[in-house]
Parts: structure tokens; sequence; C-alpha cells
């Protein structure tokens, strides 16, 4: 759940530009058939098996629209959810509730995918120390939400952004001109209690890597072979991550490397949404 001072500065003004995106001027088709005051009500239903993730964000929508709405929940953030199951119940002046229902879902429907996407491929590391990433590979503007999904999910979150932490990528250490020399800028630059991580290809960056004392090493596009015989140069002098192009249905053939952290961007670019519905509206 959001703190209430991250809710304020953070995550409503995004919201409130996802409602303005939907409505820029006024609603016609709400004001077509409702075109007074009415306090109503609707279902919130799940439509297929999954975990839920963002009831918070969801109620808020409406709160947005109409201060006096309110939801009622059956279920909490992280929980198993069933197809059928009703979840919730939304109150509120029905204007409202049909002016903000497609944004409280597209926010509910893809936190809840990501969460369940992440769920599952959390589950596939049960029982090693392997901890599992998410990326900066969210939509924009909706980073916030997606990384708070990975969390609920079972996942955990790399650097939230570029401020974060030091991640010296390919073209950084093309930049600086060796990796050695990279790892060298960002011990100057980088205030001391920042671990510096470094991107590396071949088994020759990841010796220039270790040799420069770099604190975790990402192993990026290796085939197997390679990051064993990579895990094995490191030998413990360095945390050790794997990257690229690492799915759910890849999981499973990485986890026996006994790496400290796998990093997966399909957590939230590649998550297909947990399908949801506001339904049964109607005046009460």
């Amino acid at each position: 759940m959001f703190d209430p001072v991250t809710m304020k500065l953070n995550v409503e003004p995004l919201i409130l530009s996802a409602l303005q995106e939907d409505i820029t001027s006024d609603d016609v088709s709400t004001n077509s058939v409702m075109p007074h005051a009415q306090a109503g009500e609707a279902d919130l239903i799940c439509k297929q098996d999954g975990i839920i993730c963002g009831l918070q964000v969801f109620e808020r929508v409406f709160t947005l629209l109409d201060a006096q709405a309110q939801a009622e929940f059956f279920a909490e953030d992280g929980d198993t959810v069933k197809c059928g199951q009703r979840i919730g119940i939304v109150r509120g002046d029905i204007r409202s509730l049909l002016c903000g229902e497609r944004t409280a879902l597209n926010y509910l429907q893809r936190m809840s995918g990501i969460a369940t996407y992440t769920h599952e491929t959390a589950s596939l590391l049960a029982g090693t120390k392997i901890k599992l990433l998410d990326t900066r590979k969210t939509s924009p503007n909706n980073r916030i939400f997606e990384k708070y999904a990975v969390r609920t999910g079972g996942g955990n979150n790399h650097r939230y952004n570029l401020t974060d932490g030091v991640l010296l990528k390919d073209n950084h250490i093309g930049a600086a001109g060796s990796v050695k020399k990279a790892v060298e800028m960002a011990k100057e630059y980088a205030p001391f209690v920042r671990k510096i991580e470094v991107e590396v290809e071949t088994l020759e960056m990841v010796k220039e890597a270790v040799l420069a004392g770099a604190d975790i090493i990402m192993l990026d596009n290796m085939d197997y072979d390679q990051m064993k015989e990579a895990i094995a140069f490191i030998a413990g002098r360095a945390e050790v991550e794997i990257s690229g192009n690492v799915t759910k249905e890849r999981i499973a053939g990485l986890k026996d490397l006994g790496v400290d952290y796998i990093s997966s961007g399909a957590l939230t670019h590649s998550a297909p949404i947990l399908d949801l519905s506001l339904k049964n509206l109607h005046a009460v």
C-alpha cells in the first residue's frame, strides 16, 4: 500500500493525468443517460485466476472524481483471487462510477497482471537464495505502479530510476573507454555508500570488472557455460546478477548457478493483464 505522502505527491497526479486523458471536456455517453446526480453501486468481479494488486489505486480513481465515493473490498493486495469471485463493491454518484470505470480498471488489471506474472516467476526460485529483480523497462509514467506490483507479487525492485544507483552498462563503458576506467570514474564521482554494478558480456570484461573492484557484476546475455566460468572466476569477490532476455520459461534453467540476483524486464514489459470487470451497476 502507498503511504499518504507518496499517494499525495507521486500517485494522485498520475491518476489525475490518466483521468484527464480520458475526459478532455465531458463524458458525453454518461451525461446523455445520467444528467443528474444519482447514488449507485457496482460489483468488482474477477474473470481470471491470479494475484490482485492495485485496490488502493482503483478506489482513488473514484474518490478523486467524487469525494463521497467509497469502495468495500473482500480481498487485499497480494491475495490470490479466482475467476468469478466478487472482489469488492464501489459506491458513489453513478456519473463518477461511469466516468472512472475504465481508468480504474486499467490500473487494476495492469498491476494485477504484473503481480500475477511476478508471483509465477518468483515461485520457480523457491528454495534458493536468489532474489528476483525487475528493471527500468516500465511503461512511461507508470513505474511507481508497476514496481509496486512486482513487490506485491513477490519480486524485488532493482533501481527505481537513474538517481538510485550506479549501473555501468555497455554504452557507459564505451564512453569511459574501458571497464576499469568506468569503475574508477564511478568510484570517484558517486557517493561512497552506493554500490557500483557493471554489466559485462564477455569473460574478459568479467575479469576486468573484478580486478577494478566492482561490487556487483551483471552477466548479460551470456550462455550457460560462459556464466559458469564467469561465476567461478568471480569466486565471491562480487555479487552476481544474471540478466538478458530472462523470462518465466528460462528461470528454471538458471537457478542452479548459485547467483545472487536474476533480473527480468519481462516482469513489467511482458506481463499480460488480469481480466477484471465492473458489473451490475444500479441505483441505490
